[in-house]
């Protein structure tokens, strides 16, 4: 082998070399950092459910519901109160005055015309 053609093979396999180390270091990774603390205010929240669905290749996907963190707002009114106008219905600008009523407005207007009823609210009276 002449010079020129080893001198060539060591600068490609010199190459390859520092690509390779280049390559290396872009695949190492950083520990990962410690899980978030959460906060103490936060409410509790019980699990209310919970499906496995069987997928490809051994594959599990575990879906899990759990009750919304809401429930421990303030959940009774006074409907004669709230009702400023006196026509049975609580409206948009009503609600407004229990903050609570206001948040949870469209989850309990199941008919969804944007007024409550009574029996809308039946969960909610005093």
């Amino acid at each position: 082998m002449t010079r020129v053609r080893i001198a060539s093979r060591f600068a490609a396999g010199l190459c390859l070399a520092l690509a390779s180390a280049g390559v290396l270091a872009q695949a190492t990774t950083l520990p990962l950092p410690p899980p978030a603390a959460p906060p103490s205010s936060a409410p509790m929240q019980r699990q209310s459910g919970m499906a496995v669905i069987d997928g490809d290749h051994d594959e599990r996907t575990i879906v899990r519901s759990y009750e919304p963190d809401s429930v421990v707002g303030d959940y009774r009114i006074d409907f004669e109160a709230l009702d400023a106008d006196a026509d049975g219905l609580i409206d948009r600008t009503e609600a407004k005055a229990h903050p609570t009523l206001d948040a949870e407005f469209r989850a309990v207007d199941a008919n969804n015309d944007g007024r409550l009823d009574r029996g809308e609210l039946s969960g909610w009276l005093r």
